[in-house]
C-alpha cells in the first residue's frame, strides 16, 4: 500500500540497495586482480547475494502490509542485514592499500536509516490498530 509512509521509506531502501551494486563504495588505487578501480557491490560475491537479499527483502516488506508483526521482524533484520553489509564493505575495504570512500558510499549508509524509518512507521501502524481494537 502506496499511502503508507513506511512503504516509500522501504521502496527508498530498495532503491538505494539496488544502487550500491552500480556505483562504487571505494575508489581503490590500481589493482591487477581488478579490471576496474572501483568497489561495489559486484566486486564481492558475498557483498552481491547480501545487498540482493536486502534490496529483495524490502520490495517483499512492501507488499506484507496486511501483516504488521511480520513486516517489522523483516524490516529489523533488513537493518541488521544492511549493517552486516557496511560491515564486510569495511572488512574487504582493507584488502586494497590507497583511495578512499566514494561519495556514492553515502547509499549503502542510508538503506538502515531508512529501514529504521519504515520500522518506525510500522510501530505506529501497529499500536494504531491495537488501540482501535481496544476501542471496539
Amino acid at each position: 500500500m502506496i499511502q503508507r509512509i513506511q512503504s516509500l521509506w522501504l521502496l527508498a531502501g530498495s532503491a538505494c540497495a539496488f544502487l550500491t551494486m552500480k556505483f562504487a563504495f571505494y575508489y581503490i588505487g590500481p589493482h591487477p586482480d581488478l579490471s576496474s578501480d572501483q568497489f561495489n557491490a559486484t566486486t564481492n560475491m558475498v557483498l552481491l547475494i547480501l545487498t540482493s537479499i536486502l534490496g529483495a527483502l524490502c520490495l517483499f516488506n512492501i507488499f506484507i502490509y496486511k501483516q504488521r508483526k511480520l513486516q517489522l521482524w523483516l524490516t529489523i533484520l533488513g537493518i541488521v542485514i544492511s549493517i552486516l553489509n557496511i560491515f564486510l564493505y569495511f572488512d574487504y575495504k582493507k584488502n586494497y592499500t590507497g583511495g578512499g570512500l566514494a561519495l556514492s558510499s553515502i547509499f549503502a549508509f542510508a538503506i538502515p536509516v531508512f529501514l529504521f524509518f519504515a520500522a518506525q512507521g510500522i510501530y505506529r501502524d501497529q499500536k494504531l490498530v491495537k488501540s482501535m481494537d481496544r476501542l471496539r
